[in-house]
């Protein structure tokens, strides 16, 4: 038996067989978020805004709560802890860091200072002088971690000769006075007493050269050291690099004048005897300066070459050897009267256990402040496009200077000498 099939109407008048199609109905589109009401800046109609600060959404007109001011650190004392999962207090945790809670403004701005007074005119972006002078009220003396290195007592410069350079030294000094003794006796001549005392003079005179001008003339020595371009140089390979130096994780800061942001602090107290006067240290002679504290720290600290703007790692931290090349100026010149003594001075000297009375004191400081530039002498580790400076495994020799009549001076470490000009660059 067959069936019967239907037939339609098109809406062009054509007759067709079959039944006509059922078309979807249209549903109205859903939208992704529902509209957002303006709030005008109102904080009592902005919903989470409003929680999230602890505002009473529910009172009405009435105006938000005033939060009272605490003092600085109450909150992270006594405020509730934070863990690291879990709720949240309703109370943001800036708050426990940041001191006391402004109260939120009636526009919903959030500032991070107190209204001023009708009658100010600070602007944004000034300071008070009083915020920005330092006042140290402590002076102790620094502690640092063992990421900072402290120079004390390291010997940067000398001399090195072999033994066996040393006893043929003096065997020839002894027979050439024997030799010379002897002719004084046999032939009674005071032009022998005369020859051998013009040819002992110069020797002298070499060694006292040497051990006087060493300082200065290694120091003129390394800045006539040629300059290495940092991105041509090998992994392994002896360089200078000059440039402008950045702070590392760990600034510095100076003992006495309180500078901010440095990679090498020295303090350096001085102290002078006189005839009968007292030892500064066990080295110390009659009539000159004696070193009675030494405080010299330095931290890893970043260089940019000036020759080819590639930035590299200096490592001087961690027990690194260092010898550094910093000049130091004179702060405080205290005289046996007490003249120019300071109450900061004496709270200086006092939290390090010393004293000014009766004498001649002079406080040096030097320091290497972020954007000097400085020129770093070590060995350069490279590892695709990092560079990373480190100090020798041994020291380095400048050789014999005959123009000077110097003999080879050997120094320790890594080298750090600051620029003569002390402008700082904006970094």
């Amino acid at each position: 038996m067959g069936t019967r099939t239907g037939s339609h109407q098109l809406s062009s008048g054509l007759m067709v067989s079959g039944r006509p199609e059922r078309r979807p109905k249209e549903r109205p589109p859903r939208m992704a978020s529902r509209p957002v009401i303006y709030t005008g800046g109102d904080v009592k109609t902005s919903g989470e805004l409003g929680r999230m600060y602890g505002v009473d959404i529910s009172a009405g007109e009435n105006p938000p709560p005033q939060i009272p001011p605490r003092p600085p650190g109450a909150a992270a004392r006594s405020g509730p802890k934070f863990p690291n999962s879990g709720p949240v207090s309703k109370l943001s945790s800036s708050s426990s860091f940041s001191g006391p809670v402004t109260p939120i403004q009636p526009t919903g701005l959030i500032t991070s200072d107190q209204q001023d007074t009708p009658g100010s005119n600070r602007r944004s972006g000034q300071l008070d002088a009083a915020a920005v002078a330092p006042t140290p009220t402590s002076f102790k003396k620094a502690n640092y971690a063992s990421a900072v290195t402290s120079l004390g007592g390291q010997d940067k410069l000398g001399f090195r000769t072999s033994p066996v350079a040393m006893w043929v030294s003096l065997v020839v000094a002894v027979m050439s006075l024997m030799v010379v003794a002897f002719l004084i006796a046999a032939v009674k001549k005071a032009v022998i007493l005369v020859v051998a005392v013009a040819a002992l003079v110069p020797a002298v005179g070499i060694l006292v050269w040497n051990f006087t001008y060493k300082n200065k003339g290694v120091l003129g020595f390394l800045r006539k050291y040629p300059d290495t371009e940092l991105r041509n140089a090998v992994d392994g390979q002896y360089v200078k690099v000059t440039g402008v130096v950045t702070c590392g994780s760990l600034p510095l800061e100076t003992s006495y004048q309180r500078v901010p942001r440095c990679v090498y602090v020295s303090s350096e107290l001085l102290e002078y005897r006189g005839c009968g006067g007292e030892k500064a240290n066990a080295k110390h002679r009659l009539f000159s300066w004696g070193c009675r504290d030494s405080e010299i720290y330095v931290a890893d600290f970043y260089i940019s070459d000036n020759k080819s703007g590639e930035r590299a790692i200096v490592k001087t931290g961690y027990g690194a050897k260092v010898s550094p090349f910093v000049k130091q100026t004179v702060v405080v010149n205290a005289k046996e009267d007490k003249e120019g003594v300071s109450p900061n001075f004496q709270q200086w000297l006092s939290s390090r256990g010393l004293s000014s009375d009766n004498r001649l004191i002079h406080l040096k400081e030097g320091y290497i402040r972020e954007g000097y530039t400085v020129s770093v002498l070590g060995v350069v580790r490279r590892h695709n496009n990092m560079f990373m400076i480190v100090p020798p495994t041994e020291p380095v020799s400048t050789g014999f200077r005959w123009r000077c009549c110097l003999f080879p001076t050997y120094i320790d470490g890594l080298i750090l000498i600051n620029n003569e000009n002390d402008d700082i660059i904006p970094v």
